[in-house]
């Protein structure tokens, strides 16, 4: 019965928990591999947090069929994991690019759980998506090259994977009448200065003569563009949704990842944190289970708590907590408890100075705010990568 509220029981890493997790179907017990004491889960560490990330507040007001693009990536993998323990049937697409199947090991004996390994920028991956599903309620579109060193290095292949992606998901959606959320960036505002950033402010792109590094942000600001002409002129149900500073459990940190992961990872390495610039640029650290939870409302909603219309709206989801880079650095090495200390190098071109969000709008129409403070979340990573560097040694 999937409107029964039920009980998961599971293993944090220091003492069990019982989680009610609403929506869950009796088989998804039954089916589910329980995770090996031998390989530490970032679900179950996930699933500890204040609000868990299989759980939102209230249960789906409707059972739908969601493809995930880029569903084995770091935010991909967390957003299937919540989508199906809501009921849903998920279908997650990816090329391995970037994401790693190792990510969906959690969903793996999910009765309604489903991988597509190929490029979404093909529409026929996405047609084979849809006919394991039967059909398509909703695409969650999250495929994109992210990461800061590809935006200098690869512009071309950034901008075309990027703007391929969009149009052929947008196409495809507007073609079955599904709705669609698209993982659009902060980044799409440029180098604007004011701050906080709403959902109006203007872009602000220099030219690339100076350097390559808005290669993603442009990306995604005509990624919106193409959505928006969707959505006036061919009735498509699209929602935006721009992230600010995404981490947890599965970030990439190696050179091509995100700071928090990069950080944290030279930590257990025991070398010193390499600090682009003079680290006073701040960022809004977001912890994974809080963005998942605004993805999610952005798509079952039909209209907005508020009673607004969803279609063509765009939500900034964020930490208000403003932090630099240097005290980002400092609450790593404080919960590592490393003593290689920090080293400043030269900065990343095209650097914003500071980035925070205006969540007034996701506030209102999803019911949304972060939850997680970045002492609580550097913690909680830390003691994931500790528990996946012990299994490697076991």
């Amino acid at each position: 019965n999937r409107n029964d509220s039920e009980k998961w029981y599971c293993e944090s890493f220091s003492s069990s928990a019982v989680i009610p997790v609403k929506g869950l179907t009796s088989a998804l017990h039954t089916q589910r591999k329980r995770p090996s004491k031998k390989k530490p889960s970032s679900f179950l560490l996930c699933a500890t947090t204040t609000r868990p990330i299989c759980d939102r507040r209230e249960p789906p007001p409707r059972f739908m069929r969601c493809i995930v693009t880029g569903g084995a990536g770091f935010l991909g993998s967390h957003l299937c994991e919540s989508l199906l323990s809501r009921g849903h049937t998920v279908c997650a697409v990816d090329n391995m690019f970037r994401g790693k199947k190792a990510n969906l090991e959690d969903c793996k004996g999910m009765p309604d759980y489903h991988l597509v390994m190929g490029d979404c920028a093909k529409i026929e991956v996405l047609e084979r998506a849809e006919e394991k599903m039967h059909g398509v309620d909703c695409i969650f579109h999250l495929a994109a090259i992210n990461g800061t060193r590809y935006f200098n290095e690869r512009p071309d292949l950034v901008v075309r994977v990027n703007l391929d992606t969009i149009r052929t998901v947008s196409k495809f959606a507007t073609n079955l009448g599904s709705r669609l959320v698209f993982t659009s960036s902060p980044e799409a505002f440029g180098e604007q200065p004011d701050m906080p950033l709403s959902e109006t402010s203007p872009t602000l792109f220099p030219s690339p003569h100076f350097h390559l590094r808005h290669s993603y942000g442009a990306s995604k600001y005509l990624g919106e563009v193409l959505l928006q002409f969707a959505v006036r002129e061919r009735g498509l149900d699209a929602r935006i949704i721009r992230p600010f500073n995404g981490y947890g459990p599965r970030l990439k940190g190696d050179d091509y990842g995100q700071v928090a992961a990069i950080f944290l990872n030279r930590c257990i390495r025991e070398e010193p944190l390499q600090v682009h610039g003079d680290g006073t640029q701040t960022r809004s650290f977001t912890w994974v289970a809080d963005l998942v939870d605004g993805i999610v409302a952005a798509g079952e909603l039909d209209e907005g708590l508020d009673g607004s219309s969803l279609k063509g709206a765009s939500f900034n989801l964020g930490s208000t907590e403003e932090v630099s880079l240097n005290d980002l650095a400092e609450v790593c090495l404080r919960i590592s408890g490393s003593e290689f200390g920090m080293v400043h190098e030269g900065s990343h071109p095209g650097d914003s100075a500071r980035r925070v969000p205006d969540v007034t709008a996701a506030n209102s129409a999803l019911g949304w705010s972060a939850s997680v403070s970045i002492e609580d979340g550097i913690s909680r990573c830390w003691s994931w990568l500790v528990a996946e560097r012990d299994a490697k040694i076991k």
